[in-house]
């Protein structure tokens, strides 16, 4: 088990600026970095869809540092009831209207004066990366999509939980779906073996090393339970098959959070995706040692779409 250090932050050299858009009327906050440089109108640009308790910035900043020296403008976003975003209930989690928003997204984007609204690219982590997937099916105009470590069967993730958690999962789901007024939550990463919607792939220590390397205080640290109850159904390797865009997947061979599902990729058939396995679990490609080389792997492949 190596130790991991988050990639060095100290030194950004981008621009921030921060917009909101809307998606069912509920105001979601947005962030485009840009290149320092000024001598060019508009960038290629990537929209970042984040993973399962996600917001802006906490373990992407280094992805997006990467390419935005590497010259493209990059988007994050707050999905609704996340981080700065508003929406009700808070940290609420449904895969589907996290699609719809990041559809919102994608349009706020290619509106943006900075950006080169035919040139834009996905990319994806975790739960992200199977938005990734229904987004890249739904938009076969783009020029390609990163996902990695990607949530592709919800099915496959529900199934590696130890049966009696899994019990107070469902239980604990119902009980929120059903019952009036303030949600029910539940830790959204926890210490291993302690109660939470993740506890494996060493999740506690990646959410402490992450916030201590960004100064930040606190972390909204939970999910509300009814969101359990939509993971088993939220299979988007379905759609690999239909995906009409040069896509690169990065999976790691030791993830427990969202296992792999390489033999799920290849029946797909679909010669636009390429696939990298990296001996790797859940969270280690935010972190030194992996993250370099996972990063490379990425900036090689959209310099190769780019010259397509």
């Amino acid at each position: 088990m190596s130790n991991r250090i988050y990639p060095d932050i100290s030194k950004i050299e981008n621009l921030a600026q921060k917009s909101t858009f809307l998606m069912d009327g509920i105001t979601c906050a947005a962030t485009l970095h840009t290149p320092l440089e000024t001598d060019k109108k508009q960038y290629p640009a990537i929209l970042m869809l984040g993973g399962w308790g996600s917001i802006q910035q906490l373990l992407t900043l280094p992805y997006i540092n990467h390419f935005v020296k590497a010259g493209f403008a990059v988007m994050e976003f707050d999905y609704p009831g996340w981080g700065l975003s508003s929406g009700w209930p808070r940290q609420d989690i449904n895969p589907w209207t996290r699609v719809k928003t990041a559809n919102a997204a994608l349009a706020h984007l290619k509106n943006q004066t900075q950006v080169d609204a035919h040139a834009i690219y996905l990319w994806g982590t975790s739960f992200g990366g199977g938005h990734v997937v229904d987004l890249a099916e739904q938009h076969p105009d783009l020029k390609g999509a990163i996902i990695q470590v990607p949530m592709l069967d919800g099915l496959a993730a529900v199934r590696a939980v130890p049966i009696t958690k899994l019990a107070k999962f469902i239980s604990l789901g119902f009980v929120d779906f059903v019952k009036p007024g303030s949600p029910v939550h539940i830790p959204t990463l926890s210490e291993a073996g302690e109660f939470g919607s993740m506890d494996k792939d060493r999740a506690w220590e990646a959410l402490q090393t992450a916030l201590h390397a960004h100064n930040a205080k606190k972390y909204d640290n939970r999910v509300t339970a009814r969101s359990l109850l939509t993971v088993s159904f939220y299979r988007s390797w379905k759609k690999l098959k239909d995906i009409k865009i040069p896509m690169l997947i990065i999976g790691a061979t030791h993830d427990t959070v969202a296992p792999f599902v390489p033999e799920k990729i290849k029946d797909a058939g679909n010669p636009l995706l390429k696939v990298i396995e990296m001996d790797a679990d859940h969270f280690d490609p935010y972190f030194e040692p992996c993250f370099p080389k996972t990063v490379k792997h990425q900036l090689n492949f959209l310099e190769q779409i780019q010259t397509m």
